[in-house]
């Protein structure tokens, strides 16, 4: 009867953690969706001049802000995800552990939803850094005693990081 016990403390720990990070990275994700909402509506009125003058520097100007804000939101999401994920290894195995992956989830969500209006550099240097997180995610719920290497998501994150300096 101990042992139930201890499963179920156990068990109520991990889906806390894991309802507290997503809940919390709902929240990040739903106001930065609510403050880019209005700004595809005067993009698609204007579609049609656009349509005739696609290398206008005006279309690349409106781009590269598009991508300079992106860079900048998905350097913070980077950040932040770190500093949660720092927070969940502290819980410890095997409860840690399911936070810890859920986090790496969410933040790759993060960077893939702020990585949409970049260009297609930045696009694809995004992608990269959030494979590499959900491959964290996986190594993370293989095994409790799991501590998978981050030296490919490093890698990742400078190519990153290099493709919104040349933006």
């Amino acid at each position: 009867m101990g042992e139930t016990s201890m499963h179920r403390t156990l068990l109520t720990l991990g889906v806390s953690a894991i309802a507290t990070v997503l809940a919390l990275s709902g929240c990040d994700t739903q106001s930065d969706a609510d403050t880019s909402a209005p700004a595809p509506a005067p993009a698609a009125s204007s579609a049609a001049p656009a349509d005739t003058a696609p290398s206008s520097p005006a279309a690349e100007a409106t781009n590269d802000a598009a991508t300079v804000k992106a860079c900048e939101n998905i350097q913070k999401d980077i950040k932040d995800n770190a500093k949660k994920v720092a927070k969940a290894e502290k819980i410890g195995p095997p409860a840690g552990h399911i936070a810890v992956s859920a986090q790496w989830i969410a933040g790759s969500a993060a960077v893939v939803a702020h990585s949409i209006e970049a260009n297609e550099k930045v696009s694809a240097a995004a992608d990269e850094v959030q494979k590499e997180m959900r491959t964290l995610s996986d190594e993370y719920n293989e095994s409790a005693k799991a501590k998978p290497s981050k030296k490919k998501l490093d890698t990742a994150i400078k190519n990153l990081t290099a493709a919104c300096s040349a933006s």
